[in-house]
């Protein structure tokens, strides 16, 4: 179990980075700050990225983008492990590899273009809906470490959000929310266009056949997917795909208990051990033990 949860903390091959370097170079988030605290939990950040595929995959156009470009379909476990590793990188890695990294997807995204299956023009890089897909992120992460790791004080969560701002305006989400009650703001003036799809079905299924956990812990996987589905907001969760499929009774104590104990467990050198060495580093502290 504890490898697993090594596993999914460290990049997946070709993404492997070594975020004790260079001694000293900040983030884009502040050392320690609420963002470093939630993206630390592989458990919450599992169950966290697949609230935000879920609230994705509910807007057309980003549902379509998502679905016709990427490699979900075909290898979902590397799919989600590439995301996690960037979101790893916007949050613990240094400035300058961070934003070379954000720059090399805005320019893939700047090639994934369409029409939804309802006629509507997108692009990746539609400011519009990168605020849509940073905030999702951001409200899925969140969500999952306070509903499953550690209650977080309106303040936390606002903090969350807040840190978040300088990789979203480098991916070109100029309007992403910057505050709990900004995200609420976004998920209400979104709503309405939100929609069901048999796409959400067939990621539901996916989910529960890929072999992203090892077989022994494939039912794992399967909880970890209900967790998601408890805490995704309305109107989503009242979808048709969704209805009915979150937590099933004392299922809520269990993942609060699996997040608990992955947050005492000594998961060695991953990214977030790795930042807090390079940060120490440089300013010639002692360096923290993984």
């Amino acid at each position: 179990m504890l490898d697993i949860l090594r596993d999914l903390m460290r990049p997946p091959e070709g993404m492997a980075f070594d975020f004790s370097q260079p001694a000293g170079e900040p983030a884009l988030t502040p050392a320690h700050g609420v963002s470093w605290r939630v993206f630390a939990n592989p458990v919450s950040l599992f169950v966290g990225g697949v609230v935000a595929v879920l609230l994705e995959l509910a807007e057309p156009s980003v549902r379509t983008g998502v679905w016709e470009y990427s490699s979900f379909r075909r290898d979902p476990g590397m799919r989600l492990r590439r995301t996690g590793s960037a979101a790893m990188m916007t949050v613990y890695g240094p400035r300058s590899a961070a934003r070379q990294m954000i720059a090399k997807v805005v320019r893939m995204h700047g090639h994934v273009a369409g029409i939804t299956p309802g006629g509507r023009a997108y692009r990746a890089n539609d400011p519009h809906l990168l605020d849509w897909v940073h905030a999702t992120a951001a409200f899925g992460f969140t969500e999952a470490y306070h509903r499953y790791v550690q209650a977080l004080s309106t303040a936390e969560k606002d903090a969350a959000f807040a840190e978040g701002a300088p990789s979203a305006r480098l991916y070109g989400a100029s309007g992403a929310p910057e505050s709990w009650s900004e995200w609420e703001a976004l998920l209400g003036a979104t709503a309405p266009g939100l929609e069901g799809s048999a796409i959400l079905h067939e990621f539901l299924k996916i989910m529960a056949g890929a072999p992203i956990l090892p077989a022994p812990l494939r039912p794992l996987q399967g909880l970890l997917v209900r967790a998601a589905l408890e805490i995704t907001p309305e109107p989503v969760r009242s979808l048709p795909q969704l209805r009915g499929r979150g937590l099933r009774f004392g299922e809520a104590a269990l993942v609060r208990t699996l997040a608990r104990v992955a947050a005492r467990l000594p998961l060695g050198d991953t990214p977030p051990v790795q930042a807090a060495r390079r940060l120490a580093a440089g300013s010639g502290d002692a360096p923290p033990r993984s």
